[in-house]
């Protein structure tokens, strides 16, 4: 009998394509297509008409918590307002990944930001303990909004409260008063979140012109 080794053929190169379960490079955007899926899959679902401000949050894993729940629920741009503290570097974290796909838009003061916000067509409501505040499960937050939150230990300035077109309060019942930030933060925008799905606020976007070029913008990275 002959070596059984012999009638084994050899692996050509499109079977280890077949076996390998990599998905071909897209040439033209230089990421495989799956990747390409996943990105278009993203942007076809952020929330553009939800943004937030951060007034002197200086505790960077504050920070870091508060863009990964931007990233979660499709809030793609961040306003800062840095009056008094110098907005923190998100290192080395998960979250300084999640940063790059965000835009960051800085103000020098507060009321260049509510102006840049309305001129924008978009209502600002700030979080506070005082009792002007509406309860957050009675806002609508589907329109064009963008919800302002404070420094650790002092809150929303009283000029930023000032200047806002609605004060809201997260509604508790115990002995504490208030939230961390992050953890206010990821309680309102997922209160904008479901609201937003009752009302297919998450369903894909048509393609536009702008649409695709912020894709193209993405693959690069």
């Amino acid at each position: 009998m002959g070596d059984p080794r012999d009638s084994i053929e050899p692996i050509r190169p499109s079977d280890r394509d077949d076996y390998s379960g990599a998905t071909p490079i897209d040439p033209e955007s230089r990421r495989t297509e799956r990747r390409l899926l996943r990105l278009r899959h993203v942007l076809e679902r952020r929330q553009d008409d939800l943004t937030i401000v951060l007034e002197n949050v200086h505790d960077r894993h504050n920070v870091s918590a508060v863009l990964r729940t931007c990233d979660a629920v499709g809030v793609g741009t961040v306003h800062l307002v840095y009056t008094t503290e110098t907005f923190p570097s998100a290192g080395h974290s998960s979250s300084a990944g999640v940063a790059k796909w965000m835009e960051f838009i800085h103000h020098r003061s507060v009321a260049d930001a509510t102006r840049a916000l309305r001129e924008d067509g978009f209502t600002i409501i700030a979080t506070s303990l005082g009792t002007p505040a509406e309860d957050l499960y009675r806002l609508d937050l589907t329109g064009r909004v963008a919800l302002v939150f404070g420094n650790e230990n002092r809150g929303v300035s009283e000029e930023l409260l000032e200047s806002s077109d609605l004060q809201m309060r997260i509604p508790m019942v115990g002995f504490v008063e208030s939230l961390n930030i992050s953890v206010a933060c990821a309680v309102a925008m997922y209160e904008a979140m479901r609201q937003r799905s009752v009302k297919g606020g998450y369903e894909p976007k048509p393609s536009t012109p702008e649409f695709e070029a912020m894709l193209s913008d993405w693959t690069k990275l």
